[in-house]
């Protein structure tokens, strides 16, 4: 899993140099992905621990939505806007060595750095602050029903029509319950890989 997601990170690194010059039929990125766009997908994710929770694994799937907040700044390939979005997860399963806990997951801080110098790929890297809540207590033990999900990522926008795109992210995703149980074990790290589809409502 670890090294699919430094595959990911090394493919949407090189993907904006690797591109031909755009045709008729290709999407140019800076088009679509620019001030004031909606963006609206549906993803599904997988991942394991790392260090001592190798033996824990994690899915889940649900929804995005974010807002395009800015101009363009920047040059070359580092030329991108910021963008605001939040997630809701609605299942969100936690694979513990003891049993299969199921819980639900909100993510209301997603925030994300499009580059947008590709002609049919959109890199991003991002920040994000979540909220699990669980049906039993995680990690197993007296922890708690609830653990906060601190995470960052990079993935990308592969865009298949000039409106739509295939998304690919890989995570890094800690897991604690801030001192709300009695211990605080939490996941200190986990890598998670994310698969979706993006659809990007311009504002004109």
């Amino acid at each position: 899993m670890t090294k699919f997601a430094l595959a990911v990170v090394l493919l949407c690194s090189a993907t904006v140099a690797a591109q031909e010059a755009p045709t008729s039929t290709q999407t140019k990125v800076a088009s679509s992905v620019k001030k004031g766009t909606w963006d609206f997908g549906v993803v599904a994710s997988g991942g394991t621990g790392l260090g001592y929770a190798l033996d824990t694994h994690f899915a889940s799937a649900g929804g995005r939505a974010g807002l395009i907040l800015t101009k363009e700044h920047g040059s070359g390939w580092r030329r991108g806007n910021f963008e605001w979005a939040v997630e809701a997860l609605p299942m969100y399963m936690v694979f513990t060595p003891r049993r299969a806990v199921y819980g639900g997951s909100f993510v209301p801080a997603l925030w994300r750095w499009n580059f947008t110098s590709g002609r049919t790929i959109a890199p991003y890297a991002s920040i994000a602050g979540g909220i699990l809540f669980s049906t039993r207590k995680l990690p197993p033990g007296d922890t708690s029903w609830v653990n906060f999900t601190p995470q960052a990522a990079l993935g990308a926008n592969f865009f298949v029509t000039p409106r739509g795109a295939v998304m690919i992210e890989g995570a890094y995703v800690h897991h604690s319950n801030a001192g709300l149980g009695t211990h605080n074990p939490g996941y200190n790290a986990a890598v998670f890989v994310t698969i979706g589809y993006t659809w990007f409502k311009r504002p004109d």
